[in-house]
């Protein structure tokens, strides 16, 4: 027969090593990350637990919850893949009945200690904490499915062009032919304002690689220039090398286009011997070579040598 362990037996171990069986229901539609760390905190209450998760189905959950994105077989499937859980219970009651308690060897339900009004009470967990049997466990604050489906709502335009781009049917998303559309223009309308951004970024990329280039030019042309007017000023400057070259060559000219400074006294000549007179051979045995005869004078051979 089934006995129930206490919390401090639970916590301090059962008898016989028997794992402590939690349970913890919900609909668990849009399976995420807070329906998993909800399970998680279940799951590590004890040393020794056997987690048990309940999910209602759709007629349970449509008549008392709402509308569900997913369908009984879908959450189904979700749950059985949370690594926290060792059993699934298809088709979970709405209210925990002492029946069902019994039948699955229940010895806790855990929970977020948060009233859950429902089927016409205040607690639907109520008469379970009144028995002791209720763990407490903590919501995840910002994640929820009702959380999920007001993103949803709330951008609907951006997630039919999505699904429309995506390849799905006007039909499929219940979305009328004017409507589809406009949804197409829009999109239309946002790549080309994308292109327009894309343009920019890449003009404005295009004009800072142009300053830099500029920038860097105008260091190397002030560069060149200083180097340029050094060296223009070395050699066209009131001390450059050019005066003194033009100093050096006009000295030089002024010099080689002087006459020499006569000397206050001409020096004696010497007197020369008389050299013989050069004839050549072939004109002194010439008959048709005679020494010229001048008249009045007569011919010597000083005269010849000068």
């Amino acid at each position: 027969p089934y006995v129930r362990v206490s919390m401090e037996e639970a916590r301090r171990g059962t008898p016989e090593d028997r794992a402590v069986r939690v349970y913890a229901d919900g609909i668990f539609d849009m399976f995420h990350s807070g329906h998993a760390r909800a399970l998680m905190q279940a799951k590590c209450l004890f040393p020794n637990t056997h987690l048990i998760v309940g999910v209602c189905s759709d007629d349970l959950t449509h008549k008392y919850k709402g509308f569900t994105v997913m369908n009984e077989d879908e959450r189904y499937d979700a749950v059985s893949h949370c690594r926290y859980v060792d059993e699934v219970v298809r088709n979970a009651p709405w209210t925990l009945t002492p029946e069902f308690l019994a039948e699955h060897r229940i010895d806790f339900v855990a929970h977020d200690d948060i009233p859950y009004t429902s089927a016409g009470s205040d607690d639907v967990y109520e008469h379970i904490k009144k028995a002791g049997m209720f763990a407490p466990t903590q919501r995840t604050e910002g994640i929820s499915t009702s959380d999920i489906i007001t993103r949803i709502v709330r951008d609907y335009d951006v997630y039919v062009r999505r699904n429309l781009q995506r390849g799905y049917t006007a039909k499929e998303l219940n979305v009328s032919f004017i409507n589809e559309k406009k949804y197409h223009l829009q999109e239309h309308v946002d790549k080309v304002k994308q292109k327009v951004r894309d343009v920019e970024e890449k003009s404005k990329e295009f004009v800072q690689k142009v300053e830099e280039k500029s920038i860097d030019l105008i260091q190397k042309w002030e560069e060149k220039s200083r180097e340029f007017i050094g060296n223009f000023l070395q050699l066209f400057g009131p001390d450059g090398a050019l005066k003194h070259m033009l100093k050096e060559g006009k000295g030089r000219m002024l010099q080689a286009i002087s006459p020499r400074q006569s000397p206050s006294s001409s020096p004696v000549r010497e007197e020369r011997s008389p050299s013989p007179a050069f004839r050549l051979p072939f004109f002194t045995s010439s008959p048709f070579f005679s020494p010229p005869h001048h008249s009045g004078s007569h011919y010597t051979g000083k005269e010849e040598d000068d």
